[in-house]
């Protein structure tokens, strides 16, 4: 599954979710959690099969991740069951800090799960593992807050943090998602923030606006340029080994086996 996109919108906000079908996201996190003022989770989940059927638009091809509050609140057990009655594809668990709290959904739905405190960070290789995990994100925002950090533009202080969620994420073998931007009217931040995810090995990011989907796709796709570039490095290397050489120099740099793996990933990724 493409998971370049991860589009929220509040839970309880019916006319935002019927806009989904238009957005074009890899998939849309419906908001039980931050999105949904506390007063109004209990309606929101008496709503919830609705606002997913509008979400959805008759299309099958709409992924919604219902996000629930997290382990140890009232509201997630039954954020977990209004979801799964509601007919959602997967979950989105906040604040996840250990594997034993993907077992505690008691779901048997994909989980994408956000690490996003100091505790998570250092439990990641064993939320990314957990059974259920279809990805997990890096919350940024709640880890500078947790490690009584303050945030800046270039984000050195969550770099660490960052890098370890992605590795976590690429030894289990599943997708990682990078923090929001809550500068929303900054296009240029968020396409240099996901310039520098895309560099460090993740696979999308988290969008707050419909805006930020398309700027997304654009920095998490391979461009033309480097698309082309990759097939004639595929096609020098595949020559040089048939004639006995290990290594190669093209274009005035040295390919072997790594640089080759990256130039293959890069022509998979365009052709997904």
């Amino acid at each position: 599954m493409l998971l370049r996109s991860l589009l929220f919108a509040p839970a309880n906000r019916p006319e935002l979710l019927a806009k989904f079908p238009g957005v074009g996201a890899d998939a849309y996190a419906p908001d039980l959690e931050d999105g949904t003022p506390p007063a109004a989770r209990e309606a929101a989940r008496a709503g919830l099969a609705e606002a997913l059927k509008g979400a959805r638009g008759g299309r099958s091809d709409i992924k919604l991740f219902v996000r629930v509050n997290a382990i140890g609140s009232e509201d997630s057990p039954k954020d977990v069951a209004a979801a799964e009655a509601a007919g959602a594809d997967g979950l989105v668990l906040p604040k996840a800090e250990s594997a034993g709290d993907i077992a505690a959904l008691g779901t048997r739905l994909p989980i994408i799960a956000g690490i996003e405190s100091v505790r998570g960070v250092v439990e990641a290789n064993a939320i990314a593992k957990a059974a259920g995990v279809l990805a997990v994100y890096f919350g940024a925002e709640d880890f500078a807050a947790d490690i009584g950090g303050r945030r800046t533009k270039e984000g050195l202080e969550v770099l660490y943090a960052r890098s370890q969620v992605v590795i976590a994420a690429k030894a289990a073998g599943v997708k990682a998602l990078d923090q929001v931007v809550i500068d929303i009217r900054d296009d240029d931040g968020f396409r240099r923030d996901a310039e520098m995810a895309r560099n460090l090995g993740y696979d999308g990011k988290m969008c707050l606006l419909p805006r930020q989907v398309g700027l997304a796709h654009e920095a998490f796709a391979p461009s033309a340029t480097e698309i082309d570039r990759a097939a004639r490095l595929i096609a020098a290397y595949e020559k040089a080994t048939a004639e006995g050489k290990g290594t190669i120099d093209f274009e005035g740099r040295m390919v072997d086996p790594p640089i080759l793996k990256a130039a293959q990933a890069i022509l998979a990724a365009g052709r997904a």
